[in-house]
């Protein structure tokens, strides 16, 4: 009997990623003249990416506000107190059922606000 030699075994892999330059990688987010397609696809994303965030820290920012305002002129007007709707006192009632409708102001205003924000990147996108 013979050795028998091992099966050869072949390495199956893709094409390697070019390999960047100090230069390219040094220079992320921005749009430089030369650059590609994609390049200015990335920067539009992170750009519209950025603006939600902007838009979703406002508007969280501005409902807190109105919130701890409502809150404050409940706690700090005692008088709504004498005033009785249902037999439940004012304060009772707006406690609960008058956020509710800034909740959906509010997420009226971000929904706008965001598609805005993506309109606006659709016509950059397509623009450039």
């Amino acid at each position: 009997m013979s050795p028998v030699d091992p099966p050869r075994r072949v390495r199956v892999t893709g094409r390697q990623p070019a390999r960047q330059t100090r230069w390219t990688s040094s220079t992320r987010g921005i749009a430089l003249p030369g650059a590609t397609a994609d390049d200015a696809d990335a920067v539009y994303a992170r750009a519209l990416r950025r603006s939600q965030l902007r838009l979703a820290l406002g508007t969280v920012a501005g409902f807190v506000v109105v919130a701890t305002a409502l809150t404050l002129v409940l706690a700090l007007i005692p008088e709504i107190d004498q005033i009785v709707l249902v037999g439940l006192p004012l304060s009772w009632v707006l406690h609960a059922f008058a956020f509710y409708p800034i909740i959906v102001v509010f997420g009226i205003l971000y929904a706008r606000g965001a598609a805005r924000n993506e309109h606006r990147y659709r016509t950059l996108r397509d623009r450039g």
